[in-house]
C-alpha cells in the first residue's frame, strides 16, 4: 500500500478563502482535541493573512494562539505558510528579522515552513529555509504555479531541482488561484518526482472545479501529500473536501487510514461554527472557469468586489479582471499571489477607473519595476518602467542585500510596548496596526469586531459595532449601527463618536450633500463628498490617509505629491491636480 497524507487546512487556508480569515481562536479550540486524533501529516494554522487579520480585526495576539493550538494539538505537526524574506508582511525584511522570526515561530510551535516567494525568485528564500533548518524544523520549499509564456513544466522542475539543492526537507506546489488542470498536474508532479528525491506536496484551491480531479493525478504519479479542507469550508475558493477525498481513497492502494466517521463529526462542528461568520461570507461562488483566464485568486476575488461596490463601480468587475492580465504582461508575468495578486490589482482597479491606463501608480508597483521584490520572470513594459521610475536605477541583486540588520532599531521604536520578542516581530510585521493593537493591549481596551446574530431575521441590527481608531495622536470611540439587509449595495448607517448623538452626524452628512447638489455634484446616492472645485484633491478609490505630505499654506505644483493613501492593502501617492496653496 502507498500511503496518501492529509494536511488540513481548516484552520488557516479554508477559512482565509471563506469568510476573510475571520476564524477567532475560541471557535478553534473546541475541535482540536478531535482534529488531534485523526493522523493528519499536518494541520496548516497559521501565517498567510492570519497574523494581520488577528491584529487587525480580531484583536487578537497571534503568538498566543500559535501557544494555544500547540497545547491543544500536541500530536500533530503544525504547520505555517511563510512569504519568504516577506516573512508574514508586504515589504522585504532584513535578513537578522527573518531568522528572528522564524526562530520564535519555532519555539512557539510551528513544526513545518511551506516558505515561497511570489516571484519564484529562490534568493529571496534561502535566508529562510537556512533558519528553519537551524532550528531543526522542516523546510518546505515552494513552487507557485501560474501560466504564462514564460512558465512551463521545465521552468517549474529546474525550480524544483534547486530548492532540493538549497536543503529543503520537501516540495510544495501551491496552485493558488485554481489553475491546475488533471492531466498538466500528472505530468508537473511525475517530472518533479523524477529529477528529485523529495517528497512533492500539492495544494490546489478549488476556484475553478478542478481541484479533486487534479489531486488524484497527482496522486496517480508520485505525490503523496495533499491539501484538503474539513468540508463545512471547502469548495469555491477553497480546497478539495478532506472527507471526500478520504472516501475516494479508501480501499485502494492510496488509502488515507483516515476515519471517515470522525472526519465528519468534526465536519458537523465547523458547519455550525461557519454560520456564526455569516456576514464575512464571499459574494463569489465557484466553481468558475474564468480563473483559468485570469488567474485571480479567490481571496483577492472577493477583496476586488468589496472595493468596486464601495466606489460604486461594481458594474466594471469585468473590466477589472479583463485588465489583469494586461498589467501581468506588463509586470513580467508574475504568479498572482501575495503580495504581488494585491500589487497587480490595485494597479488594475486604478487603470480601469481613472480610464487612462497608469496615470496613477502605487508606491508598490515603482518598488516592483526598481527589482525591490526580485527578478521578475520576464522582461518588463519599458514604457510602463519609464513612466513609473523614470531614471532611477534598477537592481539587480537579491533586493535584502541592500538592507541592514533592524532588530535593534525596532526595539528602541517600539519600546516598552514590547512585552517580548514576539511583540518585537508584530510591530515588525505590521508598524502601525501592530504598534496600536500593542498600546491597546496595555490599556486593556482591544475591542474585537462585533459578530452578527446567527439566524438574524430583522432588517435593523439591533447591537452596534464597536471599536477605537487614533488619528492624529488623538483616540476615540466608534459605534456604528446598519440597517437594511448586508446584501443591499446601499444601506443607511448611524454613527457616534465618542458619544456624539447621531442626530449631529446625520445632519452634517446632510448638509454635505446639500452642497453637493447646490454644486451641480452628483455622488450616485453616496455621501461621500465629492470634488466640486479644481483645486480638491482626489483619489481614485476609498482607501486610508496615512501620511500627509503637506502643510497648510504650502506652496505646491501640479503634480507635487501631497498624501500617501493605502487601499487594497497597496500605497499611492495622492498629487495635487493643479498648482497652488495648500
Amino acid at each position: 500500500m502507498t500511503r496518501v497524507n492529509i494536511t488540513d487546512v481548516i484552520l488557516r487556508d479554508a477559512h482565509q478563502s471563506l469568510i476573510a480569515t475571520r476564524m477567532r481562536t475560541d471557535d478553534m479550540i473546541p475541535a482540536c482535541e478531535r482534529l488531534d486524533r485523526i493522523g493528519f501529516w499536518s494541520l496548516e494554522v497559521w501565517g498567510g493573512a492570519t497574523f494581520d487579520a488577528c491584529l487587525r480585526y480580531l484583536k487578537e495576539d497571534p503568538w498566543q494562539r500559535l501557544e494555544e493550538l500547540r497545547v491543544a494539538l500536541p500530536n500533530t505537526r503544525l504547520q505555517m505558510l511563510l512569504r519568504g524574506q516577506n516573512l508574514l508582511g508586504y515589504r522585504h525584511y532584513s535578513d537578522d528579522v527573518v531568522e528572528a522570526f522564524v526562530r520564535r515561530a519555532a519555539e512557539t510551535g510551528i513544526d513545518v515552513f511551506r516558505i515561497f516567494d511570489a516571484l519564484n525568485d529562490t534568493r529571496n528564500l534561502q535566508t529562510a529555509i537556512n533558519a528553519v533548518r537551524a532550528s531543526g524544523k522542516h523546510a518546505q520549499g515552494t513552487i507557485c504555479y501560474t501560466t504564462s509564456p514564460v512558465h512551463d513544466t521545465a521552468t517549474f522542475v529546474a525550480m524544483a531541482r534547486e530548492l532540493e539543492d538549497m536543503g529543503c526537507d520537501s516540495i510544495a506546489i501551491k496552485d493558488m488561484a485554481g489553475l491546475m488542470t488533471p492531466f498538466v498536474t500528472g505530468e508537473l508532479v511525475a517530472e518533479i518526482t523524477r529529477a528529485t528525491r523529495l517528497p512533492v506536496h500539492l495544494h490546489s484551491h478549488a476556484t475553478a472545479g478542478t481541484a479533486e480531479m487534479s489531486l488524484l493525478k497527482a496522486i496517480e504519479n508520485g505525490c503523496r501529500h495533499i491539501d484538503t479542507a474539513i468540508s463545512a469550508f471547502a469548495g469555491s475558493t477553497s480546497h478539495a473536501p478532506t472527507e471526500s477525498m478520504v472516501a475516494a481513497l479508501r480501499n485502494t492502494p492510496y488509502d488515507t487510514g483516515l476515519d471517515l466517521d470522525a472526519l465528519q463529526e468534526i465536519g458537523l462542528y465547523f458547519r455550525d461554527v461557519r454560520k456564526r461568520y455569516h456576514q464575512f461570507e464571499s459574494d463569489y461562488l465557484g466553481p468558475d472557469t474564468r480563473v483559468q483566464v485570469y488567474q485571480v485568486p479567490g481571496g483577492m476575488i472577493s477583496n476586488l468586489y468589496s472595493q468596486l461596490r464601495e466606489q460604486g463601480a461594481l458594474d466594471r468587475i469585468e473590466d477589472v479582471f479583463a485588465e489583469i492580465p494586461v498589467v501581468r504582461r506588463d509586470l513580467g508575468y508574475p504568479p498572482l499571489v501575495t503580495p504581488t495578486s494585491q500589487i497587480i490589482g490595485a494597479q488594475s482597479v486604478l487603470n480601469v477607473l481613472t480610464g487612462k491606463r497608469y496615470s496613477t501608480i502605487t508606491n508598490e508597483v515603482k518598488l516592483y519595476l526598481q527589482g525591490r521584490y526580485g527578478k521578475a520572470p520576464a522582461a518588463v513594459n519599458p514604457e510602463v518602467q519609464q513612466q513609473a521610475i523614470g531614471r532611477e536605477a534598477v537592481i539587480d541583486v537579491r533586493p535584502a542585500d541592500l538592507l541592514h540588520d533592524e532588530m535593534d532599531r525596532l526595539r528602541d521604536e517600539i519600546g516598552e510596548l514590547a512585552e517580548s520578542e514576539a511583540d518585537v516581530l508584530t510591530y515588525a510585521m505590521f508598524p502601525e496596526i501592530g504598534k496600536e493593537f500593542l498600546k491597546q493591549r496595555s490599556s486593556n481596551a482591544l475591542v474585537p469586531e462585533t459578530l452578527e446574530p446567527v439566524g438574524e431575521k430583522e432588517a435593523a441590527r439591533t447591537r452596534p459595532t464597536e471599536f477605537n481608531v487614533t488619528l492624529h495622536g488623538e483616540s476615540y470611540h466608534i459605534k456604528v449601527t446598519g440597517t437594511g439587509h448586508r446584501t443591499l449595495d446601499n444601506r443607511p448607517f448611524y454613527m457616534t463618536v465618542d458619544g456624539v448623538p447621531e442626530e449631529v452626524l446625520v445632519e452634517t452628512l446632510d448638509e454635505i450633500s446639500l452642497e453637493e447638489k447646490e454644486s451641480g455634484s452628483t455622488s450616485g446616492g453616496s455621501r461621500r463628498p465629492r470634488a466640486t472645485r479644481p483645486g480638491h484633491v482626489t483619489a481614485s478609490m476609498p482607501g486610508t490617509i496615512i501620511e500627509v505630505l503637506v502643510s497648510e499654506g504650502d506652496t505646491v505644483e501640479a503634480g507635487t505629491p501631497v498624501l500617501i493613501t493605502e487601499a487594497m492593502k497597496m500605497e499611492t501617492e495622492i498629487q495635487a491636480p493643479i498648482a497652488g496653496r495648500v
